[in-house]
């Protein structure tokens, strides 16, 4: 599997910064080609434990899904960590992907970690999926912290 991992302190505090990273469809702002939804056929709620989401990716004519269910859910407040683990359930990418939200000197620090795999992708290609990951993440993270600066209440 390959290990993403990203971090980036942002200038807005812990509960502002978990509300918004952990509102799935509003990832779709900052996650290329991808529309998340929330599948609500289940009796999961919105957020928290248990509940799914899938992220479809496109490019024209061509894409995937990549369904994901919250499997740990401890929000954050300002003072308290958070974190978040979600668990990949499609075809095409499996592993996990953990989002940590924790007080920091200057905000709040922001851990992004997964483990995916790309089913039928060699094993070698996992450390370029993994940089290429990472660096897409760190991006993913600094379009979050520009719209939270954006609305920031004064």
């Amino acid at each position: 599997m390959a290990r993403i991992r990203t971090e980036l302190v942002i200038n807005a505090p812990a509960a502002r910064v978990w509300a918004l990273v952990t509102d799935w469809p509003a990832q779709s702002r900052w996650i290329p080609l991808t529309t998340v939804t929330i599948d609500r056929s289940g009796s999961e709620g919105v957020t928290g434990l248990g509940a799914r989401f899938t992220g479809r990716t496109r490019l024209g004519p061509l894409g995937f899904d990549d369904p994901m269910e919250v499997t740990e859910w401890r929000p954050a407040t300002d003072g308290v960590a958070g974190r978040c683990r979600v668990r990949k359930l499609g075809p095409w990418l499996t592993g996990w992907a953990e989002i940590e939200v924790r007080p920091s000197p200057g905000g709040t620090r922001v851990e992004w970690v997964e483990e995916v795999r790309a089913r039928w992708t060699p094993r070698i290609a996992d450390p370029v999926i993994a940089a290429v990951g990472s660096a897409f993440f760190g991006r993913v993270l600094r379009k979050m912290a520009a719209e939270l600066a954006l609305t920031s209440p004064e």
